[in-house]
This record gives structure tokens, C-alpha cells and sequence, in this order.
């Protein structure tokens, strides 16, 4: 079953927030790296223009957790906490129902 991550966060660095997610997903990309993300969507909330909710997608809850344990993904933690105000607030959940509208 696919599953999604809802990281929920705070930050006035944005910009970099994005290079860093970037670069570690061309990197395990290259790397061929198995559990990796999916896809990733970054939603900005209108009412509070610091606060930004990533909606991380992969294969599975199995694939999800592989990635989370990976040595990448806590370096990754590690530098994006440093550019958030707050933080994180995660989210896990079990993806019932997709569909592309268009």
C-alpha cells in the first residue's frame, strides 16, 4: 500500500530548505537508492507565510521507514532543522485513494 509522510514546519529560509531537498533527492536518485521518496509535494499556508507542509510519497510504509533509517536522511534531518523555526510536526498515513483530475 503507498504511503504518505505530512512533514509540517516553520521557516523563513525556504530557499534553502528546497536546495537541501534537491540535492539529496538527485543524490538518491543517481544513487539508486531503493525506498526512496516517490514524489514530494511542498504546500505554503496562505494564513501564515512561514509555515509549509511537504507531502513525501513512497512505495510503501516498509520503503518509507528504509528510507527514514538511512545514514542520508538523518544528515538531511539534521541540516534542515537548522533552517526551520520550529520543530517538524510529522504526519504518517496509508494512501487510500489517488486520482489525477486532468
Amino acid at each position: 500500500m503507498k504511503f504518505a509522510q505530512i512533514i509540517d514546519f516553520e521557516t523563513e529560509r525556504i530557499d534553502e530548505v528546497r536546495d537541501l531537498l534537491r540535492s539529496y533527492e538527485e543524490r538518491a536518485r543517481s544513487a539508486g537508492r531503493t525506498g526512496a521518496p516517490d514524489s514530494r509535494t511542498l504546500l505554503k499556508d496562505r494564513a501564515n507565510p512561514n509555515r509549509y507542509l511537504a507531502v513525501v510519497e513512497f512505495e510503501s510504509y516498509e520503503a518509507a521507514m528504509a528510507n527514514s533509517n538511512a545514514p542520508e536522511t538523518s544528515e538531511l534531518a539534521q541540516q534542515l532543522s537548522a533552517l526551520m523555526t520550529r520543530p517538524p510536526v510529522y504526519t504518517d498515513c496509508d494512501v487510500q485513494d489517488r486520482q489525477n483530475i486532468r
